[in-house]
């Protein structure tokens, strides 16, 4: 007899495939952490997926994206189910909606239950109305359920509730601590997933600089990303609501907001800073390219441009397991200013400056952040890592602890020239004896740059995970050779 085939999400084509394997060693090691964490003896974990949710009060659907603690654990698409596993056993078991028979009618085929332990490879399942005669079955001296705050949101994450959990014992302390460390290093199969959400979103950030040109509204490089994503890529998701800021706008952190909808006329001259990222099965990239929209460096752009990436790469060569990532942040602040008191933006001693965080008037966000399911993944500040609250740019710093092996970073330096905060730089005596007014006037309405590339950190170094054009000579003669083609998709994998 044929052996099955193994349980893998794939959406054809040339789209990657990813085996079940992946999500039951994310629970193996799960269960490995509550174990050294003093998890009590027959201890169920208990966790609850996202909610299909409607528009407002109409019947309209919101599209559904899993949320990302229930996905890292069980890679379940569908909404509204649970999921449980006994920590000792490493036993898992999902809680599928019992779906009435309209559902066929409207929505398609109501499976059974054999076919979700089939497609996710879990051990047993069952109706979500039967959770607590199942768990119940289970006997388990206690339940644990996730409760915890997400450091970038501020947030606090939805812990799993159901009718009968009353009857239970439940810890809310323990799981949280330790989903979240699980989820900061990355297996060698969620590393794969994330080198194929950051070639497809290369390759699209490539097609962009193909055919950007003035007369162009920024949405239609925002409409050509996300087509160029999902249909060669298979992905439905951005990671984030994409920046396309061009001129001004490349100045706006995060510009493409409701209220600036990627909707200015691209100019002749304009500075274009297009931060976007594909997202394939609930995990994310984040890229970011900056260049001229008629092709051509001005040589005030090519200035900070350069200047932007001295900081990039003096930071890529210095990430290694065991450096602080608040001393990379820094690292990117002094080699800015050190490049903008040759170009004589600043003047006077660049420790002095950094002193008095003259960086951050330029920099004014983090250097970078963990990514994985979220685009600023979990894990940044856990218990016994506190935040620099006080000082300007490292409190928005959105990792404060040291680069770990395994790790998924941002790395994205950035030059901007804002107005209110150069104003306000240049009303402090600290700071505007460091600052070239009459040059900065030049600079004013230029908008910024940013570089953003994904690494993963190896046991030396980093991975380079982002391929995009980045010297300058580079991006113009990428963008003046229309004919040239882009690098050929990622074949199909497995693993």
């Amino acid at each position: 007899m044929a052996a099955r085939p193994e349980p893998t999400y794939w959406l054809g084509k040339d789209t990657l495939r990813v085996s079940a394997k992946l999500f039951a060693e994310n629970r193996r090691r799960l269960c490995q952490g509550l174990v050294a964490a003093g998890a009590p003896p027959k201890a169920v974990v208990v966790l609850q997926g996202g909610e299909q949710t409607q528009r407002y009060c109409t019947d309209t659907d919101q599209l559904f994206r899993q949320e990302s603690f229930f996905h890292w654990t069980f890679g379940v698409t569908e909404a509204d189910c649970f999921g449980a596993i006994e920590v000792e056993t490493g036993k898992s078991v999902l809680f599928v909606p019992k779906l009435p028979e309209c559902y066929a009618t409207w929505m398609g085929e109501i499976y059974p239950k054999e076919h979700f332990k089939e497609k996710y490879a879990v051990d047993e399942v069952h109706y979500t109305c039967d959770i607590a005669d199942a768990l119940t079955s289970m006997n388990p001296a206690v339940l644990l359920t996730l409760r915890g705050l997400n450091t970038d949101s501020g947030s606090i994450c939805r812990e799993a509730s159901f009718d009968g959990i009353s009857g239970f014992k439940v810890n809310n302390t323990i799981l949280h601590p330790v989903i979240v460390e699980c989820r900061v290093t990355k297996t060698d199969m969620e590393l794969e997933v994330m080198r194929y959400t950051n070639r497809i979103s290369s390759e699209a950030h490539k097609m962009i600089m193909k055919n950007v040109k003035p007369g162009q509204k920024e949405y239609e490089m925002e409409s050509l990303f996300q087509h160029y994503c999902y249909t060669k890529g298979g992905m439905r998701h951005t990671s984030y609501t994409c920046i396309c800021g061009t001129g001004n706008n490349s100045s706006v952190l995060h510009y493409g907001h409701a209220g600036a909808p990627n909707d200015k006329t691209i100019q002749d001259g304009d500075m274009c800073l297009f931060d976007m990222g594909g997202e394939y099965y609930c995990y994310a990239s984040d890229i970011t390219c900056s260049f001229p929209a008629n092709g051509k460096f001005s040589k005030d752009q090519r200035d900070i441009y350069e200047a932007v990436l001295k900081a990039s790469r003096a930071v890529l060569a210095a990430v290694k397991p065991g450096v602080k990532w608040a001393d990379m942040h820094l690292l990117a602040d002094q080699v800015h200013l050190e490049e903008l008191l040759k170009l004589g933006i600043v003047k006077g001693n660049v420790e002095d400056m950094m002193g008095v965080r003259l960086g951050a008037v330029f920099m004014p966000h983090g250097l970078g952040h963990l990514l994985g399911c979220d685009v600023h993944d979990v894990g940044g500040y856990p218990e016994g890592v506190e935040r620099n609250t006080e000082e300007p740019g490292l409190k928005n710093l959105r990792m404060g602890r040291v680069v770990q092996e395994r790790m998924v970073l941002t790395v994205e330096p950035g030059i901007y020239f804002i107005n209110h905060l150069l104003d306000r730089a240049l009303a402090d005596p600290a700071q505007s004896c460091f600052l070239n007014d009459q040059v900065l006037a030049r600079f004013r309405g230029f908008g910024g740059v940013r570089i953003e590339d994904d690494i993963a950190v190896t046991k030396d170094g980093v991975e380079l995970l982002t391929c995009v054009p980045r010297g300058v000579d580079e991006i113009e003669a990428f963008m003046a050779d229309s004919g040239k083609s882009l690098s050929p998709l990622v074949s199909r994998q497995e693993f």
